[in-house]
């Protein structure tokens, strides 16, 4: 499948890349469901340039189509770094200009970006030169609210070759708190010819549909609505489709869901780094159910496969 494939039959639904979280199982599981693509942990350019075997793990990908999000900001590097993932076989190619951690701002890089123009233009032509695939970009309004560039931007970027965009639609300094502006990057349909995807807040069917029509985005991106729900972007690819969208999963679905997880990511990592990964994710999946907080303390302790999944039945029996 091909980036222009994804825009030629329906409104794209993508899961967005989010670090510590979008790996491999992850993926994997939420592109069964159904997304129309999913995007990798964002790979640091350094560390993939000197060979670090815990960012070539990260390249993994079951999914038909393999998209591979970079960041750091040393154009040649990135460049570099975009030749190695293309030759382990990425279809696409994803710069982040728009992580708003600390870690990645003191390095100039993600939505630091967003500060500096010309490097960031630079990362993206250096980028685009140094593979056949498709880049794209990932990025936010701007780095606060006096200074929001992204349409300016966007027609740079659109000049240099790169083939989608992706807003979130917060500033930096916003990070993920108040609300996102999906109408803010509404220009963009009558400013570029590529397509751009909405990204922010974006949580149910009835908020893409509400997205789509205020930003005028030719498709959907999906983050936190996800965790414990990989089945979300399914619903929401269906709703702005106007297809009928399958009903959310019996409580014994979910558990079956889990497991299969579980049993993947521990497949992934070996099982006592499995055990420790996943932690989170049971977090996520058992929200709002049932002592729910005594499930979350015990599986925090545990460190045996057999004691985890003990537990996990337990849990979901008494719901």
């Amino acid at each position: 499948m091909k980036l222009t494939n994804l825009f030629s039959k329906e409104i794209p639904v993508f899961l967005a890349p989010m670090a510590g979280v979008t790996d491999a199982p992850f993926r994997r599981i939420v592109a069964e469901f159904g997304a129309s693509a999913v995007v990798s942990e964002m790979i640091s350019s350094e560390a993939l340039v000197r060979n670090s075997q815990k960012t070539h793990k990260r390249l993994v990908n079951d999914s038909n189509l393999k998209i591979i999000q970079i960041v750091g900001a040393d154009p040649k590097k990135m460049a570099e770094s975009a030749k190695i993932n293309e030759a382990c076989g990425a279809d696409i190619i994803d710069i982040n200009m728009g992580c708003p951690a600390k870690k990645i701002i003191n390095s100039e890089a993600g939505s630091a970006l967003m500060k500096n123009e010309k490097l960031a233009v630079d990362i993206a032509k250096s980028v685009v030169n140094a593979v056949k695939i498709p880049v794209t970009i990932k990025m936010r309004l701007g780095w606060d609210s006096d200074h929001k560039n992204c349409l300016i931007l966007a027609q740079q970027f659109e000049q240099v070759g790169i083939r989608m965009l992706t807003i979130h639609c917060r500033t930096r300094n916003q990070m993920y708190t108040g609300t996102a502006k999906w109408d803010e990057i509404f220009p963009l349909n009558d400013l570029i010819n590529i397509p751009y995807l909405c990204n922010g807040d974006i949580k149910n069917t009835i908020e893409s549909s509400i997205a789509l029509v205020q930003s005028k985005a030719s498709g959907i991106m999906i983050g936190r609505a996800a965790l414990g729900r990989p089945w979300m972007l399914q619903q929401i690819r269906t709703s702005i489709n106007n297809q009928t969208i399958p009903p959310t999963p019996t409580t014994e679905e979910q558990y079956r869901i889990v497991i299969n997880h579980f049993n993947q990511t521990l497949d992934f990592y070996g099982e006592l780094h499995g055990i420790k990964i996943f932690r989170k994710h049971f977090c996520w999946y058992s929200a709002g159910m049932t002592n729910a907080s005594h499930f979350r303390e015990r599986i925090n302790q545990l460190e045996s496969k057999t004691e985890v999944l003990s537990l996990i039945q337990r849990l979901y029996e008494s719901v």
